[in-house]
C-alpha cells in the first residue's frame, strides 16, 4: 500500500508570537495567515507494496528551501501525522487535533514556537485562529473569489536567500517576557489585536489599511527583539518604498521571506524589477485552501 500526502506552507499577516502558549495562556492569543500553494509532500509504503520488500520506507520532498520563514518545520510534521493517519481528513476539527499534535511533537523535540503554522498548513485557507487555554479556534475569512484574485494580485514574496534559525529569536524574547519587559508585552497585545483588523480590511477589500497592518507586524517585532531585523532587510524595505503598501519578514524575522502589499499593478511591477536587480528571489503565490491532503494507493 501506499499512502501519499502533501501539506502547504503559510504567510503570517498579523498576530505571529501570540500563538506561543506562554503568551496566550494568559493574554489569549490570534493570528492572521494563509496558506499558500508551496508544499512539503511525502510518502510512506507499506511492506507489501511493489516498491519495497520488508516493512516500511517513508521519503518526502519539499517546493522551497528550508529557513524561508514560511512554517516548513512544522508542516512537516503534519505531513508525517497525515502519512501515519492514512485516510482523507474529514472536518476541520479533525485537522485541528492534527495540528495540536504536530506542535507536541515540536515541543518534545525542544522547538520553542507557536501553533499557527500547524494550524495553517492541517486546515489550508486565510484564517484568522484564536488560542486560548481552552483550545484553538479557527475564523475563515470571507472573501469572494475575484477578492482572492485581487489580494493575490497585490501581495509579493521575495526571497532573501538568507536563512534563519527562529528558535535563537524565540529564546531571547520569551526570556525577557518572563521578566515582565513591558515593551515586549505591549508589542505582542498589539500584534494580537490586529489580527481581526487585518480580517476585517480584508474583507473590506481595503489594502492600505492591510499594508499598514503587516508593516506595524514588523515595527513591534523590532521592539522585541532587534535581531528580527538586519541592514539587508532594512535596504530591502527602503529599496521598494514608494511601491509598496507594507510589508513584512514572514516567520521570526532575520531573513528568509518577505511579503509586501503592493501599491496597484504598476507598484507590484516597479517592486518587482527593483528587487530582482537587488539579487533577491520573487517566488510564485497562490492560496492554498485544501490544506493537508492523504491519499491512498493500494
Amino acid at each position: 500500500m501506499k499512502i501519499t500526502a502533501e501539506a502547504p506552507v503559510r504567510i503570517d499577516f498579523a498576530g505571529a508570537w501570540t500563538d506561543v502558549p506562554i503568551f496566550y495562556e494568559t493574554f489569549g492569543g490570534a493570528t492572521l495567515n494563509a496558506a499558500i500553494k508551496k508544499y512539503v509532500h511525502g510518502e510512506l509504503l507499506s511492506g507489501d507494496h511493489r516498491a519495497t520488500k520488508d516493512g516500511m520506507t517513508v521519503h518526502y520532498e519539499a517546493d522551497l528551501p528550508w529557513g524561508a520563514g514560511l512554517g516548513s518545520s512544522a508542516s512537516m510534521n503534519v505531513l508525517w501525522l497525515g502519512l501515519v493517519k492514512g485516510r482523507p481528513l474529514s472536518s476541520v476539527q479533525e485537522r485541528l487535533v492534527i495540528a495540536e499534535d504536530a506542535f507536541k511533537i515540536e515541543k518534545v523535540l525542544g522547538i520553542i514556537g507557536g501553533k499557527q503554522d500547524q494550524c495553517a498548513s492541517a486546515v489550508g485557507g486565510i484564517n484568522v485562529f484564536e488560542f486560548t487555554r481552552n483550545g484553538i479556534h479557527s475564523q475563515s475569512v470571507g472573501l469572494s473569489a475575484p477578492r482572492v484574485q485581487e489580494l493575490e494580485a497585490c501581495l509579493l514574496l521575495c526571497y532573501t536567500r538568507v536563512a534563519r534559525l527562529s528558535s535563537r529569536i524565540h529564546e531571547n524574547v520569551w526570556g525577557n517576557f518572563a521578566k515582565g519587559n513591558r515593551d515586549i508585552i505591549d508589542a505582542l497585545i498589539r500584534m494580537r489585536d490586529s489580527a481581526h483588523d487585518g480580517k476585517e480590511a480584508l474583507e473590506k477589500g481595503d489594502f492600505e489599511k492591510f499594508g499598514k497592518i503587516l508593516s506595524m507586524q514588523f515595527e513591534c517585532t523590532k521592539i522585541m527583539d532587534g535581531s528580527t531585523s538586519n541592514q539587508m532587510l532594512e535596504d530591502l524595505f527602503a529599496l521598494v518604498k514608494g511601491d509598496v503598501l507594507g510589508g513584512k519578514p514572514c516567520g521570526a524575522g532575520g531573513g528568509g521571506c518577505v511579503v509586501f502589499c503592493c501599491d496597484g499593478e504598476q507598484g507590484k511591477r516597479r517592486a518587482t524589477e527593483k528587487i530582482t536587480k537587488a539579487g533577491f528571489t520573487i517566488l510564485d503565490l497562490a492560496f492554498d485552501f485544501h490544506g493537508l491532503r492523504v491519499s491512498i494507493e493500494s
